[in-house]
């Protein structure tokens, strides 16, 4: 079967590394571009583990792939230059438009999409590299190894990652959808891709008569079941978990990336891929030790099901919540000696990130302390806060990791939440009948005074109840963040 004019060249523009003849000066040439953006890549991701170096790390990581894609470009391989070219324009476009218009508030479900577009292009030259002539008459068990678990991983990975987008965007409901024997069937359907994937190992070539005549079949069998698996697995995962399953799909892409080098023995790619790879799933360990949950139970849990949903609203029954006015909410705040703030994805929706800022300078201009409390699976996506925080240009050095915040909480006058949920409920350390129970939590408890913006009584991504809104020392301001704030900083202002 031949492959298409365009899986040709997306196939050469991507394999940069074939040329007889290593000694050829364009061969060290891409090879030495290729080191430097390894290098670039790697300094990009370190500088991510520091706030204030974060933006630099942003800067040479966009640096190392734009000398890895004009290196590949390099390749003596490439028969025409017209459908890269093509796609490099619109994918420029594509990107600037998002970096210029897309909401900050809309990061999550942009990692999410693009997790799909990455193991696209991956799954893509999977399937460009298996129909490649010149592959076919010297394909190996070594190299189908790598050519299927690309295809495997990356379709899993373009469905799971649009199913993750979709829960994220609102058009999937972000609640579990579960069945009766949902696990089984779902491990059941990879085992029977795995096993597919494990013939093709053994029958590597398409046109051994003997063995492989039905490898083509069997091929495209395991990429469809990929596609199918990767809808099934986060169909029942709940929105509390989309942080670790947006870090977790993004190990996945890195791994198909990396099988992608492995195949086309391309360099950049290797590295690149694991990289990505072996970062989200530290990711996902990390995500899933602040939430207090393994992997397993993420993926099979079903986190937020109706049966502790329901134990949980009947055990507040009978108990009230106190309301506070804009006056009174902004007397405790002006008057306040510490005042920390805990932001969510509520602030986020309301995008209200700026109005916390100068709310913030304004308690300060009054003699105050200001400090913000960030949990790491605060919002949608790791880091989620941190970003809309530093857009609204918040001090990097009053954002404070859990772990170091906690322990303040006992001296502040005012806990300010605005838009948390799950990541402040005390049910987590004394309910054990709740499914957050052993959770991490911020101790916003503990505070002297505490102060929530919400828009209504509605629940948390595990949809349950928070034992915090009945706490007597809280008082909620209902209303849309933004609108709540804006008459927060006119009040304290006059007072």
């Amino acid at each position: 079967m031949k492959p298409t004019l365009f899986l040709q060249t997306l196939l050469l523009a991507a394999d940069a590394s074939k040329a007889p003849g290593s000694a050829r000066w364009e061969d060290l040439l891409i090879q030495a571009t290729y080191l430097a953006a390894s290098v670039l890549f790697i300094f990009g991701l370190k500088g991510l583990t520091n706030p204030a170096k974060a933006r630099r790390g942003m800067q040479l990581a966009a640096v190392g792939m734009l000398v890895a894609v004009l290196g590949t470009l390099l390749d003596q391989h490439i028969v025409t230059y017209t459908w890269i070219i093509t796609g490099m324009v619109i994918g420029s476009l594509i990107g600037a438009a998002i970096s210029i218009w897309m909401p900050m508030t809309a990061v999550p479900q942009r990692t999410a999409i693009s997790h799909a577009f990455g193991a696209l292009a991956a799954t893509m030259v999977g399937i460009a590299h298996f129909h490649d002539p010149g592959s076919e008459a010297t394909r190996g068990s070594v190299e189908m190894t790598a050519l299927g678990f690309e295809v495997l991983f990356g379709s899993l990975t373009i469905t799971g990652s649009f199913m993750a987008f979709g829960k994220l965007q609102g058009f999937i409901p972000s609640q579990p959808i579960t069945y009766k024997g949902q696990n089984a069937s779902n491990i059941g359907l990879f085992v029977v891709a795995f096993l597919l994937f494990l013939y093709l190992i053994f029958n590597p070539d398409p046109d051994d008569l003997d063995h492989g005549r039905y490898t083509a079949v069997v091929f495209y069998m395991m990429a469809l079941l990929g596609l199918a698996v990767g809808v099934l697995i986060v169909l029942p995962i709940g929105g509390a978990d989309m942080p670790v399953v947006i870090s977790l799909l993004n190990s996945y892409a890195g791994l198909a990336s990396s099988a992608t080098g492995f195949a086309l023995q391309n360099n950049v790619l290797i590295i690149a891929g694991a990289l990505d790879g072996a970062s989200g799933f530290l990711l996902s360990i990390l995500m899933s030790k602040a939430m207090n949950r393994s992997f397993a139970n993420v993926i099979f849990g079903a986190f937020g099901g109706g049966e502790a949903t329901a134990g949980k609203a009947a055990s507040t029954e009978g108990l009230t919540v106190n309301s506070i006015s804009v006056d009174d909410a902004a007397l405790q705040l002006a008057y306040a000696r510490l005042v920390i703030v805990v932001p969510g994805y509520g602030m986020a929706v309301a995008q209200c990130q700026h109005q916390v800022r100068e709310l913030a300078e304004l308690i300060e201009k009054k003699g105050g302390e200001v400090k913000y409390a960030i949990h790491p699976v605060a919002g949608r996506m790791p880091g989620h806060m941190n970003v809309l925080l530093a857009e609204a240009n918040v001090p990097y050095d009053r954002l404070y990791d859990m772990d170091d915040i906690n322990g303040e909480f006992p001296r502040a006058d005012v806990a300010l939440i605005i838009g948390a949920n799950d990541v402040v409920n005390p049910a987590a350390r004394n309910d054990r009948s709740s499914p957050i129970y052993g959770m991490p939590i911020l101790n916003a408890d503990a505070a002297q005074r505490i102060i929530v913006l919400k828009r209504s009584m509605s629940r948390g991504f595990s949809n349950i109840e928070n034992d915090i809104f009945f706490n007597a020392k809280c008082s909620l301001l209902f209303g849309d963040a933004k609108s709540s704030l804006t008459q927060l900083i006119g009040a304290v202002k006059n007072v």
